[in-house]
This record gives C-alpha cells, structure tokens and sequence, in this order.
C-alpha cells in the first residue's frame, strides 16, 4: 500500500538524473517518501533525464508520496496511474483511496523520489513543518474493501460501518447543534445499505451470503417524502390468554431505519454520557459497572437501590424530545420518533424487564433513549455530590486517602478568613455520595450520617417523580454497610460486604468445605442404595400380589385374602397395587415427602435396615455437620498464636466487597427447565429429545459458557463448577440416552468428543479450552457493539415440524436468507420481577411469545443456543405474514 500525502515543503535528492540514497527512519523499515513537481509541471514535460521503474518502489513497508499544497484532487488522480496508493490530506486531515495500478504511472511520470527524514527534518524557515503522524492517521480510515471484510472480525465490520456513519454525522454539526440528520444522514442509500449490514453482523449472518430483496433508495425516499409508514412494517404479537396484553415488534425495513436512528444518536451523544452510567457504551458494561462498585463501596457508610416502573408515556417522550432538541435542529427526526411511539412500537419501558439480555421486548433505540433520558439523572447527581459533600475532606483524612489539592486550598483559604461559609463547610464534612447507574437500575452509596442519606434519598426520589415523571416502587430504607448484614441485589448479581481472610483462616475454611463435600457424597450414596432396595421391595410386592391369584401355586396368605376383600370387580392387578399404596401412603402421613424414592427410603427401607447401622451412618453425619457448622476454640486459639497479631487484625479488618452468583434462583430455573427433578437430582430434558444431536449439545454448552462468562470472578464459582458437572453434564447425557433408549455409560463412550465441550472435573477452565470443532464460544464484551448478545439468556426450543416439501421457508432471523430445515416452539418459562437475577436462562421474555413458532436454520440455533445471538435478531412476524 502506497500513502500520498499533501506537503507544503520537501527537498528533492536528484544527482544527474539517478535517483539519489534512500534511508529509512528508526521504527520505520521500509518506509519511503515520494513527491512530485510543483503544480505547473503536471501539464508539461517531464525531466527525459531522469529514469525510473515502471512499478512502485519495493519494500517491506508501506510507500508513501507527498504531493504539494495546492495541487488538484483531479489532476492527483489522473497522475496516480499504478499501484494501491490512499491519498491523504495532512491539510485539510482527508483521505481518499485511489486505483491500485497508479502509483507506478507516478513515479514514471516524474521521475523523482525522496528522502522520508528530509521531509520531517530539513523544513525552510518560515514555512510550515508536516508532522508525518498527521500524514499517517489518515490511515485509520482506509474505506472497508472486500478483502478488508474478508480478513476482519464482525465486531472490526462494525466499527468500520459506524465510521463511515459518523462521519457523516460530523459533517451536519454547525453553532454547536446537529442539523438535518434525517434527510442528509438516515435518509441515505448507502447509510441504510450499511446499518442493514449491521443488522445482519448483529444476526450472525456472513456478509458475503445472499441479501434480502430491499431497495435501499425507495426507502430513502419513503424516509425524505414521509411517506414511509411505520404501522404498516410492524408486527403486533397478543398473548392468548390475555389479549390486553400485547407487543409490537418491527420488521426487517423498519429494523434497518432504527438501527440507522440508534448510530446516529449515539455519535451525537456517547461524547456527552456520565461516568455513573454504564451500559450500552464501549468499556462501561456490565462487567464495569460491578467493579466500580466493588471499587467506590469500600468507604461508604450507607446504600440502597432506586427501582423505576414506567411505561413511556405522552409525558416522558414529549420531556425526551425536548433534551435531545438542545443538541439537534431536525424536525424529521423527531417526527419519526413520535410516530414510533403512536405505533407501540418503540418500547421505551423504565424497569418492568431487565435490560441487556436481548429480550426482544426492550427496542432497538430503546438503550440510547435511556441514557440521553437518565442523563438529566446523571447531571442531577453531579450537583447533589457538589451540594452534599461541599468542601469537606473528614472522611478521607480519617480514612488516609490522597487529597484533592484544589478543594484542600479552597478549604484552607475559607477556615483563614474567618467567612460564614465555613460553618457550611465543617457541616459537609465526611458526606460522600457515589452512584453507579446501569441504564434503569440504581445503586446509591453515602458516606456520612443516616440524617445525610436519609436526605439525599428522598432528594433523588423527588427528582425522578417530579422531573422525569418516573413511578419509584420499592423504596428501600438506607442500610448500613457492615460486615456480613446485608445482601444487596443489583444488576442480577448478590453483593455483600465482608472481611478478607487470612490465609491460616481461609485453609480451615477450605477443609470444612472439603469435608461438607464429602458428606454430601456418602449421603448420595445412601439415598440412592435405599430407594434401590425399596424398588426390590416394590417389584417382591406386586410379583406376590399377582402369584397369590394363582390358585394352582396355593401362595395365598390370610392378609392377602382379607384385602382383596376391598378390592373392586374389574379392578387390574397393578391399579390395586397402586390403590394399596396411597392407602398406605395416607396412613404414614407421608404427603410432606418430595417423591416416592424419598418415601421408600425413609418410611420403608431405613426403618428394616440392622439398628447398628443406622446409627452408624447418622452418628457419622452428625458429627460431620457440627463440625461444618462450627469452628472449635482450639483452632482459632492455634490461628492466632501463629500469625503476627497486629498484621492479623490490620488485614482481617480490610472490606472487602463480595459478588456472588444468585444459586437459589439457578436451582429454580434447572428445576423448571427440566434440567433437575424436585429432588434436585439431574433428568433429561424432554423438550429436546426429538432436536439433533449437535443441538442438544450446544445448549446444554450454551449454558456452561453463560455461567463461565458471568460467574468466573465470583465467590461462589465453585459451587458453580459442581453445577455444571453433576446436573448439566449428566442432564445431558441422559438427554441422549433418552433420545436413542441406551444407558448412560454407552453414551459416554459413543460420544467422548462431542461431550468434550462439557467439563467433567473441577478443572473446568482447562477443559473448556478444548471444545470440539464446530462450536465457537467467542463472546463480544463490549456492549457498544454486542448490546443485548453478551447478556443474553438461555431460552428453550422444542421441535415443532421438520421440513415438508409443500411448504418451504426461510429462517426468521434478520437478514438470513437460508432455507429452514424445521419450524421451533419458544416456550416461556416464566417472568422474574424487576429487576431480576441473572441464571443463565432467559427469565423475563414477553408472555405474548410463549409458544410461538419460528422457523431457524441450523447455524442460528446454535448460534441461539449458544449466545451469538439474541431472541432480538428474530423477526416473530414473519410466520403471519406467509399465512396471509
């Protein structure tokens, strides 16, 4: 690649028509500079001394040329003859890419080359000197070719797409406003052409597959003349049990309009967003907003969160508008906006739902639109912080921390002159107020007084009901952030505040975990010997029953002959077993029991067994749980003799702030997605069984990566690890043992390199480093970019109908133009309420989508399956469409 250049002054190296040395800079090997004549040489003759090659310099580096200030773009162009040459402007900062077979018409034409370091060190006096880092940052924007997509990852695509956007955008920005974006921007072929390969990138679609039969231009049109009409491009989904409940999703063209509005607000306003707020923006994601609490909570005194429920209405859009139009003049654009709404179709919703999981109740503009609404929210706490904390530095004093300069002299210069302002001063000392906000979830931590947190709650509250017109539920009182006291939920996680261990400590503890493991495993073992032998008892029960009707055996006895005295005409022999069960059941009072295995063990088979082997065993688990439960004297006297005591207490006393992954709630959601029975033991999941193979892997694989990707930093991963291999690995193979009738051990073996991706042991990261070919688990943390995918849960599909030749479709994900092999079932298993916890499964989907077909190729339910992609990338209407 050759870069061209624009220089005002360069000092050419000629001697007797040769070219004359060439040397390259330190850092840059293979870097050379070229230049040309003055502007009036271009329409004469060239030097007939001097001989050049017909080709570009070689070299390993790039070429690059400088060509006078005032020179023309056109009369450039027409010398640039051969040779991949970007042409760049250190002017006017513009680059443009030329013909790849001109450069080496350039150097024949002129015939001269110079030196790189003559042209950034010997400038003339009085002339203006060209810094070669200015020359070289046109590089960035080389425009997006074809071997370009092929080389680059789908999140480098959509930088690159967005690029081009913004520079657009720029270009509308006048008086400190936005001018015109709908017509000159949005309304624009080649902008709709790449926000609908955004879509598809988004979609985990190839852009060098088939595209949808959209004409770019008409929309364009649509766009400019108004014509363009929303309702007609939407899709309204009712639930069937409650048709005043219902979602309005859009379709593929009105997708492509909004993913242009969503790039286009974003220029305009990811520059102007807090640092309190996180999510949907590069580098504050989810993952950062947890850190940041982790980091700022260690000195606080007080927190609590602020739940927002409110469906946008007249009064939130109108206050909505009314911000966005002190940064753009366009009256198009907010028209569109307005008519998103009168349509349903925007889904602006504040709490209700989580957002980030890819829900495909929460819209495509919906994130932007939160951020520049809560944004007020964020410049609001700015000036709470000023007001409360003033200039007062108590609370860093005592805590050691560094001290802002400026406010230790502002403060110093008050207490000095002796002004009214410095019982003001002395009163806002130690108040501190830090808040984390991740779209409409509120996490607020004061230090000071319970008066001072008291205050500022009831400040915020009265800002978000007044101002923003926001309902506020849940208004949780303040607490205290001690050692151990209370859990806090946010962003899905749990986090508590706790003491660091030592490491003396933390060894105990490990070995008590170790011992309450190994516990647990003789316990499983003993469950499951019992309900083995009561299923014996079961099978000698009927098989005595059905013997005794034989008259010719002669087994009856005088019991059995007195009960089948009760026993109706007609009755079958295994319906009467039954019936004799429940009686039996009722008279033992054994209703509280989970199932009947619990039953046979504890009422049946543990009362036959010898009475010195009962006590054993429960002697031995008692002894076992009390010393889980408790730590001896002994110990922490041995603890506190070996360790240094003030390095002890100094370290043990250290906050510390804990994230742990919400395990009752992920015991729930594998209860009621078939994973585990209600005895918490692992079972197939039969929604799967008739799917294919690959595709009961993947998402049994799907759910592994999700809890590895959030739970991996927190403090109870272990007990996640221990999930994932005693109930998702085995789940999984009993799925396909299910599916093909074989036992659990063949499976095993049959499908050693499939179930790879599965872990099997404690070394969970090691193995998932092996995963079979085929299955990707690339996840795109920056939320930016992946909004919705990086987040998203794992939702449940059954096989509805495999291909039938009379009737053919495509897949329903936007912008994917494969055939679908099979038509799916969603099923919702469930609403969380706000704002939920995060379990690895898609928790708050909209009822109105409960069992709705769709119709997916192979590539995208894996892709669903393992998070590559969100329930948003599916176009839910397109099966009514077909119909009518």
């Amino acid at each position: 690649m050759t870069l061209v250049g624009r220089a005002t002054k360069v000092r050419r190296t000629v001697f007797d028509g040769r070219l004359g040395s060439e040397r390259s800079l330190p850092g840059d090997r293979g870097v050379s500079a070229c230049c040309h004549p003055p502007k009036d040489a271009l329409g004469g003759a060239t030097n007939p001394s001097v001989s050049l090659p017909a080709t570009s310099p070689t070299g390993a580096g790039p070429t690059v040329i400088f060509f006078p200030a005032g020179i023309d773009n056109h009369d450039v162009e027409n010398v640039v003859q051969n040779g991949s040459t970007l042409v760049a402007d250190a002017e006017e900062d513009r680059c443009r890419q030329v013909s790849g077979d001109k450069v080496g018409g350039w150097f024949r034409h002129f015939g001269e080359r110079f030196l790189l370091e003559d042209v950034e060190d010997s400038p003339r006096k009085g002339d203006p000197t060209v810094s070669l880092a200015k020359s070289l940052a046109c590089l960035t924007d080389e425009p997006l070719s074809t071997e370009n997509q092929n080389a680059k990852s789908p999140s480098e695509l959509k930088r690159l797409i967005e690029v081009r956007i913004k520079k657009m955008v720029k270009a509308r920005y006048l008086n400190e406003k936005f001018y015109d974006l709908m017509d000159v921007v949005i309304a624009n072929a080649e902008t709709l052409r790449d926000c609908y390969d955004l879509v598809r990138l988004n979609s985990h679609v190839e852009l060098t597959t088939q595209t949808d039969n959209l004409c770019f231009s008409t929309m364009a049109k649509q766009i400019t003349n108004g014509d363009f009409d929303v309702k007609e491009n939407s899709v309204t989904m009712y639930e069937k049990s409650d048709q005043r409940q219902c979602l309005v999703l859009p379709n593929l063209k009105l997708r492509v309009i909004q993913e242009a509005v969503r790039v286009v607000l974003e220029v305009v306003y990811r520059p102007h967003f807090s640092k309190i707020s996180h999510g949907c923006r590069s580098g504050r994601g989810h993952r950062s907003a947890l850190r940041y609490v982790q980091r700022e909570i260690h000195n606080s005194d007080w927190w609590f969160t602020i739940s927002m429920r409110k469906v946008a209405d007249i009064n939130v859009l109108s206050k909505l508008i009314s911000v966005m139009e002190e940064k753009i003049q366009d009256v198009k654009l907010f028209q569109f906006i307005y008519q998103l709404f009168d349509a349903q179709v925007l889904n602006l919703v504040f709490g209700v739902f989580p957002k980030g999981h890819g829900l495909p109740q929460e819209g495509v503009l919906s994130p932007i639109l939160t951020n520049i609404y809560l944004g007020m929210f964020d410049s609001e706490v700015i000036r709470m912080s000023l007001r409360y904390e003033g200039l007062g530095l108590g609370s860093n004093e005592e805590k050691g921390l560094e001290q802002p300069k400026l406010r230790w002299w502002f403060r110093s210069q008050i207490k000095k002159s002796g002004d009214s302002s410095k019982e003001k001063v002395e009163a806002t000392e130690g108040n501190k107020l830090n808040v984390c906000r991740y779209m409409d979830e509120i996490l607020v931590f004061v230090s000071g007084s319970r008066d001072v947190a008291m205050s500022l709650k009831s400040d915020i509250l009265n800002f978000l009901m007044s101002s923003l017109h926001l309902d506020v539920e849940n208004q949780m009182d303040p607490l205290a952030v001690d050692v151990n006291s209370h859990v806090l939920q946010f962003l899905g996680t749990s986090i508590q505040v706790r003491t660091r261990e030592a490491e003396a400590l933390r060894a105990v503890h490990k070995l008590k975990d170790k011992v309450q493991m190994f516990v647990s495993q003789k316990q499983k073992v003993w469950d499951s010997l019992t309900v083995r032998i009561g299923k014996k008892w079961l099978g000698w029960g009927l098989r005595r029953i059905k013997e005794s009707e034989i008259k010719q055996l002669g087994l009856s006895t005088p019991i059995l002959d007195h009960l089948s005295q009760f026993r109706k005409p007609g009755m079958k022999t295994d319906h009467w077993f039954k019936a004799l069960m429940k009686i039996w059941m009722q008279d033992v009072n054994a209703k509280v029991e989970a199932d009947e295995e619990a039953i046979l063990s504890k009422y049946i088979v543990e009362p036959a067994l010898p009475q010195d082997l009962r006590e054993s065993f429960y002697n031995f688990r008692k002894h076992a749980m009390d010393y889980v439960s408790s730590e001896s004297a002994t110990t922490l006297e041995l603890l506190k003799s070996s360790l240094n005591e003030t390095r002890s207490e100094q370290y043990s006393n250290k906050k510390v702030i804990a994230l742990e992954a919400p395990t009752s709630c992920i015991k729930s959601s594998l209860l009621s997605y078939g994973i585990v029975g209600l005895q918490g033991y692992p079972k197939h999941v039969s929604s799967l069984v008739l799917q294919d193979d690959d595709l009961i892997i993947c998402w049994f694989s799907g759910l592994i990566q999700r809890w590895l990707k959030w739970y991996s930093e927190f403090e109870n991963f272990g007990y996640i690890k221990l999930l994932i291999i005693q109930c998702v690995r085995k789940s999984c193979t009993r799925t396909l043992g299910a599916k093909y009738q074989v036992p659990e051990e063949l499976i095993e073996k049959n499908y050693d390199s499939e179930l790879s991706c599965i872990p099997i042991t404690d070394e969970v990261e090691a193995e998932m480093a092996s995963k079979p070919c085929g299955i990707s688990y690339s996840f795109d943390n920056n939320e930016a970019l992946s909004y919705g995918t990086c987040n998203s849960g794992l939702c449940l599909l059954s096989l509805s109908r495999v291909k039938a030749p009379s009737r053919v479709f495509n897949c329903f994900v936007m912008g994917c133009t494969a055939a679908s092999p099979s038509m799916y079932t969603l099923h919702v298993k469930g609403r969380q309420r706000f704002p939920g916890w995060k379990t690895g499964f898609s928790s708050s989907i909209h009822p109105s989508l409960n069992r709705r077909r769709i119709g997916l190729c192979n590539r995208h339910v894996k892709a669903l399956y393992l998070g590559q992609i969100s329930l948003q990338s599916i176009e839910f209407g397109v099966l009514r469409k077909l119909s009518t």
